[in-house]
């Protein structure tokens, strides 16, 4: 992680219209075709929600946009990817566990299972300060259309959210909430990075 000025990237102007808003956030919402990654969890035997952050680490790996994060008044870029996720201990709480991002599945579901496992056990937080981390929230519970995160300028890094999947006419749906900085990116930059995230979604 480094310190990069403004002035000498494409996010120049963003950084002058949105740093100061108080409301910087923004949040798309696409239903996503999952068909196909139930059928590779069923197959390969690894969770399906496993399987949607690496495809969303994939994706997000493509889009150059998500190496960097405005933080307060300043912009920082990453060289490393990592994927959080919410887990929940075994004292019945949750914490949140930060998976660095591999472009090896194999590697990237072992680095899940085991630091998920330790994370719930110890009932602390994993972090990794050094990465870029894209935050994820998985409330299976109950379908959900939409999830609008509460913004705080102590997290402003992008969060991917969803609830439960559908079936419909044979296919299993999802609707997936995607939160930016808009500092961070455009719409049009979200926007292909959910066709992005569709796309390796069904190619997995």
């Amino acid at each position: 992680m480094k310190e990069i000025n403004p002035k000498e990237t494409k996010r120049a102007e963003a950084f002058e219209l949105w740093m100061s808003s108080p409301m910087p956030m923004v949040t798309l919402t696409k239903t996503f075709n999952i068909t196909h990654l139930c059928k590779t969890s069923k197959k390969k035997g690894m969770k399906l929600n496993m399987l949607l952050c690496w495809c969303i680490g994939k994706a997000a790996s493509q889009i150059e946009e998500f190496n960097l994060l405005p933080v307060k008044d300043k912009l920082f870029k990453y060289e490393k990817l990592a994927i959080n996720v919410i887990v929940n201990n075994k004292r019945g709480g949750i914490n949140s566990c930060d998976i660095p991002y591999s472009d090896d599945l194999e590697h990237f579901n072992s680095n899940y299972i085991s630091l998920t496992q330790k994370t719930s056990d110890s009932c602390k937080s994993i972090e990794e300060e050094d990465s870029m981390i894209v935050g994820t929230s998985a409330m299976v519970v109950t379908e959900l259309d939409c999830i609008v995160n509460q913004y705080t300028d102590k997290f402003l890094n992008p969060m991917v959210m969803w609830g439960k999947y559908r079936k419909k006419c044979f296919k299993t749906l999802l609707p997936i909430s995607f939160q930016f900085h808009h500092v961070q990116m455009d719409g049009g930059d979200a926007a292909r990075f959910l066709e992005t995230l569709q796309r390796v979604i069904v190619e997995v």
